[in-house]
C-alpha cells in the first residue's frame, strides 16, 4: 500500500539497534473507507486505526489533534487525506519517536531524532506536548528504558514538564493512565529513573505525595549510611531490578518504607513503628490508583514485615513460625519467595552493602521448609481436630525449628 510508513518505536528501536517487538504504520492520504474496503478491521474508539488482515499490525490514518478541555481526553481529532505525514509526526511526544520509515528503508526526520539519538537526549517535539499530561509520565519511562544506554532528558523539556505540573495538567491525569505508565516503567532496567524525573518535574509530589515526601527524611547512619529515605528508596528498587524482572516485587520494594514519612520529625532518625505506618500509605496509593491485589498484598506484607526478616537471627522459634504464617508461606510459597527477594533488595540497597551477601532470606526459607514438613496426619490419628489442632500443629512446628535451626549471630 502506498503512502504508507513505519513509524514511532519500531524506526527509534531499529536504529538504536534495539529488538523491535511490535510495528506501527501510518497511512497517508486515505480514508477508513478504502482501508476497510481492503480488509482492515477498525479498532480504534476515539482515533482511526485499524488491523491489517494478515499480519495483525496497527495502521493509523495520518492525522491531527486540537486541544479542546483537560487531560488525555481532551483533544479533538482531524484524520482526512490531506492530513501530512510532517503534520502526523508532529503531534508526536520526543523527536526520537517522530521518525517514520519508507517501505524501501528511507528514514523521514523532520525534528532531528536522529540527532538527539546519537545525542543521547530525550526532547520534545514541539510545545503541542504541554497539551497532554500522559507525555510527562511517557518521558519518564523513556527515562528509565533508555537511561542504561545513557539517555537523559533534555532541560528545556524538563522546564516544560515542570510548568505543565504548576499549570494543573498533570492533575487531569486518569488513575487507569498513571497506573499503566507506572507498571511498564517498573519493568524496565532503570525503574527508579521514572520517579526521579517525575520527582524533578514536581509531577511524583501530586501524583504520589507519599513517595515524594521521602527525600529529606534521615535514617540512623549505622544502619543507613546513605542517610536519606528516598534516595534508600531508589537504591532498593535499584538491586530489585538486579534480582527479579517481577514488576510485583519491585512494587513492594518501592513502598517498604512509606511510613517514615509519617515519622514526627522530633523522633528523626529512629522510624519506630514506620512498618504499620506504610501500610495505610500503600492501601491509600492502591485505591487511588486501582492497583490490582496481588501488587497490595505483597507491598503490605513486605512493609510490616521486612524487619522481621532482617532480624530473624533474633526472633524465637514461635515469632519466627507466626510470621511465617502471618506471610500465609504455607498456602502461598511462590508470594514468600517474592518477600524474601523484597526483603533482600531493601537490605541491600544501603550505600557500600550492593553486593552484600544475605543469609537471612535462607534461614527464613529453612524454617518454612521444617516447619512445612511436619505432617498433620498423626495429630488427626490422635483424634484431634479444629482449634486444638491448629495449636497443636503450631507447637509441633515450633518445635521443629528450634531442634533444627542453628544459633545466628545477629546480623546489621
Amino acid at each position: 500500500m502506498q503512502n504508507t510508513y513505519l513509524v514511532g518505536g519500531a524506526v527509534r528501536d531499529k536504529l538504536l539497534g534495539l529488538p523491535v517487538h511490535e510495528r506501527d504504520w501510518v497511512v497517508v492520504g486515505s480514508t477508513p473507507e478504502a482501508l476497510l474496503a481492503k480488509g482492515f478491521k477498525p479498532i480504534g474508539k476515539d482515533f482511526p486505526i485499524f488491523l491489517e488482515p494478515n499480519t495483525q499490525e496497527e495502521y493509523a490514518l495520518a492525522r491531527t489533534e486540537r486541544k479542546t478541555g483537560k487531560g488525555y481526553y481532551g483533544f479533538e481529532c482531524y484524520a482526512r487525506p490531506d492530513v501530512t505525514l510532517e503534520q502526523d509526526l508532529s503531534r508526536r511526544d520526543l523527536t526520537i519517536n517522530a521518525m517514520a520509515e519508507t517501505l524501501e528503508g528511507e528514514i523521514i526526520d523532520p525534528f532531528g531524532g536522529q540527532q538527539d539519538l546519537k545525542n543521547k537526549i530525550l526532547r520534545h517535539v514541539s510545545p503541542a506536548f504541554s497539551e497532554d499530561p500522559v507525555r510527562v509520565l511517557r518521558v519518564a519511562r523513556f527515562a528509565a528504558r533508555l537511561a542504561p544506554l545513557g539517555f537523559t532528558v533534555a532541560a528545556e523539556t524538563q522546564d516544560l514538564m515542570r510548568t505543565m505540573v504548576t499549570s494543573g495538567e498533570v492533575d487531569a491525569l486518569v488513575a487507569e493512565r498513571v497506573w499503566q505508565e507506572m507498571v511498564r516503567a517498573l519493568g524496565e532496567k532503570d525503574s527508579a529513573q521514572f520517579f526521579e524525573v517525575l520527582r524533578s518535574c514536581g509531577a511524583l509530589q501530586r501524583l504520589w505525595p507519599a513517595l515524594d515526601k521521602l527525600w529529606g527524611i534521615p535514617q540512623p547512619a549505622q544502619h543507613h549510611p546513605e542517610i536519606d529515605t528516598g534516595v534508600h528508596t531508589m537504591m532498593a528498587l535499584g538491586i530489585a531490578c538486579q534480582l527479579s524482572t517481577d514488576t510485583v516485587i519491585r512494587f513492594a520494594v518501592l513502598c517498604h518504607d512509606l511510613g517514615k514519612g509519617d515519622t514526627p520529625p522530633k523522633e528523626w532518625p529512629s522510624h519506630r513503628g514506620h512498618e504499620e505506618r506504610g501500610v495505610a500509605r500503600i492501601q491509600e496509593f492502591c485505591r487511588r490508583y486501582r492497583v490490582p491485589s496481588e501488587y497490595k498484598e505483597l507491598a503490605v506484607l513486605v512493609s510490616r514485615f521486612h524487619l522481621h526478616c532482617h532480624r530473624v537471627a533474633e526472633l524465637r522459634s514461635d515469632t519466627l513460625l507466626k510470621t511465617l504464617e502471618r506471610l500465609d508461606a504455607f498456602r502461598q510459597p511462590e508470594r514468600f519467595e517474592k518477600f524474601l527477594l523484597a526483603c533482600e533488595a531493601d537490605a541491600r540497597g544501603r550505600a557500600g552493602l550492593e553486593t552484600a551477601q544475605y543469609p537471612q532470606a535462607a534461614r527464613m526459607r529453612r524454617a518454612y521448609q521444617v516447619a512445612k514438613a511436619v505432617s498433620v496426619q498423626p495429630l488427626i490419628a490422635m483424634g484431634l481436630e479444629g482449634a486444638v489442632l491448629g495449636e497443636r500443629l503450631h507447637q509441633e512446628r515450633v518445635r521443629a525449628i528450634e531442634g533444627d535451626l542453628k544459633p545466628m549471630p545477629p546480623i546489621q
